[in-house]
Parts: structure tokens; sequence; C-alpha cells
């Protein structure tokens, strides 16, 4: 018995240990010690400063931040959300591994439960999941530090698993995998991915009901509907504390439905339009699934000796010394319409081959599903390329219009495309299936597929110029961006064939094992090997050893400078900083040693963007000093960042002299284009019910000062002669903060556009505000109390079904 279960499991044990040996062949630097250091990861360490030493001073969640676009809620930076145990569990499936080869390894093991749910044979599993693991986009998110997204990709593949197993009647353990692993893909934290997710499990839920009519399982269907959707209920109220604040937070940003009027045309109720689609797939860059570098690769590629551009730059008599020190550069090869990129989307050419024998051969509604989502995958990724279709969707299909860089929407087809190649070879060698039909089959999807290979290997230049739409920036000279050109279409050249020599070997060992020439065993072998050697060379060419760094430099890659340094002597508690030596909206560096006017977020307050757009980006200096801007850094003669004092910063808080009413957004905005803060607050007159009658008035011996400062509590303390009208140089979010007068909540208001405002009465009190989200604290206790729940019920059911199998007779 023991050996027949040691048989048994063996293709599992087998799968577990060869992903975690490709894994650390793949990421070896880790085994010295090293460790990838993202842009997104040093971002992160910037942004994520303040809370997280908050965190390490008291124990305690800071849920807002003042470190970056003057202060915003903390939600989707690094609060930890305590009370969803199935952190615990996460933790489990990854197995402790550092980053990244704990992604990766999920990627694996999450991919290999899907096929084996599907019927797949475990093998041929292993060959399925090492396909789907290496797509190129799950690697190159790696290199860019985009964790959570990595992570969120990781649980796809399980939670699709227990769908499709609830939808094949097996109700119970069906809801247990989808229950657990949604919570899971949810706790992972990446609302884009999970969003496209369930798309494509929309795709699939609506095919088994076309299927489920046919066959006349309507009943069948609708158990299976109630079952899933209690898994939900239960995965969303383990993780509803961040879905709630998410969800909450989300109206007041820049995914929300902007007040302002202008550029209609442009807006949605979430994202703008052009700011959505500024990441898009060109229509021709599709190929890039079968062909990795048909557009270039990358925006950074680095070129050999014996490169076109080289050979230009010897025949122009370029000094040896700086044409290596040129093609040892990052060179913009990439030549699509994307801002950049750091690679392409490559699904594998043997993945995309056995996609195509799927199509010709897979029956039922998953093959039709995993079709559609495919397609629309590849139409929505055009983006702007393709607008009349996506403003379909951004206009009519909801939470669409919420998410950016909509290149993203191809990890649908990531998905669906290698479980129909699988499904495909699950088919072929089935019992009963007609062998020349099969090849016939076989022949036709390695044709196609392998001679639009062939032909892109051949005639290279036979649709394409291979000019760059950046080309004309770059300021380089004709004729050695014609040798970027050559080079670009080498590239393609050189790929093409490498595909179509990868197509022909696949194909060739499945039509030897076919015709009885080679075992099954060797069959699946062979094709999870030429699938990793495909692969695996694609993604080092984007992330590579070279990645890795040692573990100090990822532990702080922030260092201070002269300037930081001159900065932080100041031992005010709470004051803004503008870095102008570096893009400083779109860095978050600052951050990390100052609180700052900019930072880099992709969900900052819609009202303070567009205080961005229409004042701070014109260097409007009395909204720099409301802002209370103390320091701006700048360069010196020498190119160095010094500091440089700003002597009219306005301080935490003022009183004002006059008001300045306005009707709408729209002249709120324009107002602060000519007015003196210090004198003037500007209040829309939705908030006059909260100012009355009084009229402001202000003192010379009034004054008021920050006595306390923590992020998510501020200690004020004022004597005013008169009742005043005083504005706080802090962001006014209103779903959370609150204010109190001498220990008894009080209302406050929103001047200027993005600040807080409060009328305060005659003599000496004391204000404080503090951040009491109650989606937070309310959250918590339901999470606390769902993921019990789902951990009991994993628990009992499991234990039900051990004791089952023990009294099976044998």
């Amino acid at each position: 018995m023991k050996t027949d279960l040691l048989k048994k499991s063996a293709p599992y044990l087998a799968a577990v240990v060869l992903f975690l040996v490709i894994t650390f062949v793949y990421f070896s630097p880790l085994l010295e010690g090293k460790r990838i250091l993202g842009s997104d990861i040093v971002q992160f360490k910037g942004m994520s400063k303040e809370i997280q030493d908050y965190r390490d001073r008291t124990g305690k969640e800071a849920l807002w931040t003042n470190s970056m676009f003057g202060g915003m809620p903390a939600y989707q930076i690094s609060v930890k959300y305590k009370g969803n145990l199935l952190g615990y569990l996460d933790q489990i499936f990854t197995l402790g591994l550092p980053l990244p080869a704990n992604y990766v390894f999920l990627y694996f093991l999450g991919f290999f439960l899907l096929l084996l749910v599907l019927g797949v044979n475990p093998w041929l599993a292993i060959a399925g999941a090492i396909g789907y693991a290496f797509s190129s986009y799950f690697f190159n998110i790696l290199d860019a530090g985009h964790n959570s997204q990595a992570h969120a990709i990781g649980y796809i593949a399980p939670v699709l698993a227990g769908i499709i197993l609830t939808f094949r009647k097996k109700y119970i353990w069906g809801g247990i995998l989808t229950a657990v692993f949604l919570s899971l893909e949810l706790y992972s934290n990446h609302p884009q991915i999970t969003y496209y997710m369930g798309m494509l499990a929309l795709i699939l839920g609506i095919a088994w009901l076309i299927q489920s009519i046919r066959a006349k399982e309507f009943a069948a269907y609708l158990k299976s509907i109630a079952v899933i959707a209690v898994a939900v209920l239960l995965a969303v109220l383990t993780n509803i504390t961040v879905l709630w604040a998410t969800y909450e937070y989300g109206k007041y940003t820049i995914r929300g439905r902007s007040e302002l009027t202008t550029d209609k045309e442009n807006r949605t109720s979430g994202l703008d339009r052009d700011y959505a689609t500024m990441w898009s797939y060109g229509i021709p860059e599709t190929m890039t699934l079968l062909i990795p570098d048909f557009y270039g690769g990358s925006s950074n590629y680095k070129l050999g000796d014996n490169s076109a551009t080289a050979k230009a730059l010897r025949q122009n008599n370029i000094p040896e010394e700086n044409i290596r020190q040129f093609i040892n550069q990052p060179l913009p090869l990439y030549w699509g319409d994307q801002p950049f990129t750091s690679g392409p989307v490559y699904a594998g050419a043997i993945i995309i081959f056995l996609f195509v024998l799927g199509i010709l051969v897979v029956k039922g509604p998953l093959k039709w599903g995993l079709i559609l989502a495919t397609l629309l995958s590849i139409l929505l990724s055009w983006g702007h390329n393709f607008m009349w279709f996506s403003n379909l969707f951004f206009d009519y299909f909801p939470g669409y219009n919420k998410f950016r860089a909509i290149t993203m929407i191809l990890v649908i087809a990531e998905v669906a495309i290698p479980i129909l190649g699988m499904l495909a070879l699950k088919q072929v060698f089935e019992e009963g299936q007609d062998r020349k039909k099969m090849i016939k089959a076989l022949i036709t999807a390695a044709s196609i597929t392998g001679g639009i290979a062939l032909i892109f290997a051949i005639f290279p230049g036979l649709f394409f110029s291979f000019n760059g739409s950046s080309d004309s920036s770059t300021g380089l000279p004709d004729w050695l961006l014609q040798g970027l050109r050559d080079d670009r279409r080498r590239l393609l050249q050189l790929d093409a064939f490498r595909s179509f020599v990868f197509i022909a070997l696949a194909a060739g060992t499945i039509w030897l094992s076919l015709t009885g020439k080679l075992k099954r065993s060797y069959l699946y072998a062979i094709l999870a090997l030429l699938i990793l050697v495909d692969m695996f060379a694609v993604d080092k060419r984007f992330l590579g050893n070279d990645t890795f760094t040692t573990r100090s430099k990822t532990e702080n890659p922030i260092q201070a400078t002269a300037a930081d340094e001159q900065i932080l002597q100041d031992k005010d508690p709470d004051y803004r900083v503008m870095n102008l030596t570096v893009h400083p909206f779109m860095d978050a560096t600052t951050s990390y040693y100052h609180k700052s006017i900019g930072g880099y977020h992709g969900a900052k307050l819609r009202r303070y963007q567009e205080l961005i757009d229409y004042q701070i980006s014109k260097n409007n200096m009395a909204v720099m000093n409301m802002l209370n801007t103390k320091y701006f850094i700048i360069k010196d003669n020498n190119n160095n960042p010094v500091a440089q004092l700003n002597p009219g910063a306005l301080g935490h808080a003022w009183f004002v002299g006059t008001i300045r009413w306005v009707n709408n957004a729209d002249e709120e905005i324009n107002a602060l284009t000519h007015f003196d803060p210090y004198d003037t607050a500007v209040v829309d007159r939705r908030f006059a019910a909260m100012i009355g009658n009084m009229t402001p008035a202000r003192d010379t011996s009034d004054w008021i000062r920050l006595d306390q400062y923590e992020p998510n509590d501020l200690q004020y303390s004022f004597r005013t002669k008169k009742d005043g009208l005083a504005v706080f140089s802090e962001i006014y979010y209103p779903a959370g903060w609150n204010a109190y007068l001498d220990g008894k909540l009080s209302p406050y208001f929103r001047a200027d556009y993005v600040l807080r405002a409060m009328i305060l009465p005659a003599g000496a009190h004391k204000v404080e505000f503090r951040f009491e989200p109650k989606v937070y604290y309310t959250g918590e206790k339901i999470s606390l109390a769902s993921s019990v729940i789902l951990i009991l019920l994993v628990l009992g059911f499991g234990a039900f079904g051990i004791v089952r199998m023990r009294k099976k007779p044998e």
C-alpha cells in the first residue's frame, strides 16, 4: 500500500521539487544573498518610510501619511491588515521563499493545480506550468518591482481551478478552493489583476451557462453559481477592510469622477481616457506573443560588437573606445508606440502553437470561453489604437475605467492560452481519438504558427520600416538611426526563425508520439524541456543575474544628499519639501527623508492632482506657500543638490481675514491663480451652512501653533480675540479625519481647493485632528471573524475527507 501511495505521489512530489530547482537555477543570485532592487521597490521604500517608522515605534498602523502629495491615506501603500488570518496560509503556499522566488514558485504551483483539476496528466501538467510561469511579462514585472502584481497573478490559476471544479459539480471542494484562493487573491491587494481575473471568470461562466442550457442542466448551473457566490462572499468578507477602504478612498482619487467640467470628452467616471490608455499595445505588436523581439524587445537593450549600430559607428570613424561605451549603454531598440517598455509579452512559441492546436481539436464550453477571453484581452490591450472598442468598456463596463496601463489586460490571454494549449495535448492523446484526424490538426497548427514565424524570418522588412515613434527625439544622426533600424530588423528575423525552430521541434516530437515512435512519458519530458529552454532564455534577456544587487543596497537604496542633511537639521515636525532635482510628481525618494508635495502613486487624490495640473505645474508660489513648502531642493552650478529655504511658507495653520465664495470646482481652482492665501480663504458655497453669518476677523495678537505631530494625529493650540476662520495646511479628506475642539467633535470644511478649515471660537483652546476611519476599525473585526470561519471550514471538510478515505475498503 505504501509503495502504491508513493508511486501515485511521485509526479506531484517531482513537480514541487522541479519547480523549486528551476526557480533557484533562474534566481541563483538569491543563494548568494543578493536581491532585486526594482524601480518600484525603491519608490516603495520612499513612500512607506513614515508609515513603517510609526509602526516600528508604536506597534500601530498610521493609516495616513503626510510624506507624499501633501498627505494621503496609506491604504494602498503599506498598511498591514492583521484581521485577515489567511496571510499565514499565503506563507505556506509560497514556502517562505525570498522575493521573487516565492512568486515564481506560486506561478508554477497554481497553474499545476489548475491543470490537475482539468484532468491533465500530472507529468504534462508540469510542462504546462513551466509554459505559464515563464510568460515573459510575469518576469518583467519582477524586474520592475511590481511585487503585488506578481503576487496576484500567482493566485489567478488556483481561483479558476476552484470555479471550474464547482461547475463540474464538485460543489464542496470547488467552493472551498474558490473561497480560499480568492481570499488569497484579494489578500495580494492588486485590484487591477483581480478585476481582469474576474473578467476571465465571467466569460467562462457565460460559456458554461450556454452549455448548461443546451444540456438541460440549468438547475445544476444555478447550484454552482450559488456555491461560487457563497465562496466569493467569504473571500470578500475576509478581505473586507482593504476592499472597503479602497472603495471609499477610490471615490476621492484620480480613479473617481472629477468635479471639473473642462476636457469633458477625455473624462470618464474614473481615469481620463488619455491617461488610462497611455500604455497601449500596438496592433502588430501583438505578434510578440509568438515572436519575442518582434518590436525590438525593450526600450533599454544592449547590443554587441557585431551589431549594425557598432558597424555604423566604425564606418563613421568613431573611436573604438567610444563605440564600446555607446553599445554597452541601454539603447532604444523598442520601436512601438508605448512610452517605454521593459520587455515584450511573450507567451512562448510552443504554447501559441498548442493554443492553435486547441482551437482545432478541443470541444466544449471551456474552449470557447478561453478563445473569447484571449481575443477580448488582445483587442482591449490595443487601447488608443482601437479606441472605439476601448470606449465601449470605459463607458459601459462597470469599473473598467478605474485602471491604467491597459496592456496589463494581456494577463488574461497569458492565462487562457496555455490552458487551451495543454487541453489540446490532453485531447490529442485521449483514448478513442482518430489518430489521422489528430495528425492532420497537428500539421495544420504547426503550419499556421510555424509558417507565420518563417515568413517574418525570411522577409523581416516586408511589412515594416522599423522606424520608432521616438526616434526623432533621440538627437541621433540618421546614419546611426539607420544602424538601430537594421538591428531591429535583425532582432525580428532571428527571433522569428527561433520561434519556427521551436514549433518544428515540438510538432515533430508530438508527431513521433502519435505515430508510436516515442513513449508518452518521453514526450512530456521533451516538451517540458523545449518550453523551458525557449522561455527561460527569453526571460533572461530582461531579468538576468545583473539585475540583482547586494542586500545592503536593497535595504538602504536611498542615500541622503547634502541637501537632505541640511533640511533634516530643521526640527519642525511638519513642513513640506519640493525636490526639483527629480521629476517631483513621479518620484517618491524625496519622501524617504521629508514630507514631500510630490510623490509616486497610481491613486493620488483627484483634487491634489488637479492642483498640480492647474497651479503647481505653473509655479504658483501662493499655492506652494499655502502647502507649507518650506524648502526647495535645486541643483547648484556644480550640479549638486542644495536646499533653498522658502521664507513665504505659511506654516502649519493661520487665521484669515476674508472669505472668497465660489460656486463650483471650476471657480475654486481658478480662484487660486491670483490670491493671497494668508489673507483669503477660497470656500465653496456648499459649506456655507458651517460658516453661517460669521465674518472672519484677524487680530495681530492671534496665533495658532502645532504642538504635537503624528501622521494620524495633529494637536494644535490657539488664542484669538474674536471668532476666527483658521486654515490648516493639511489635505482635506472627509472620510476618516475628525476634528475635536477641546475634546468635543466639531465640524470642519474644505478651503483653497485641498486644505482644511474650521471656525474657531474666541479665547484660548485646543484643536485636534485624528484620522479615525470606520472602514478600518469595523472592517478588521469582520475580517477576523470571516477568516476564522473560512479556516474552520477548510479544517472541518479536510478532516471529514480524511475520515472518509480511511473508511473506504482497500
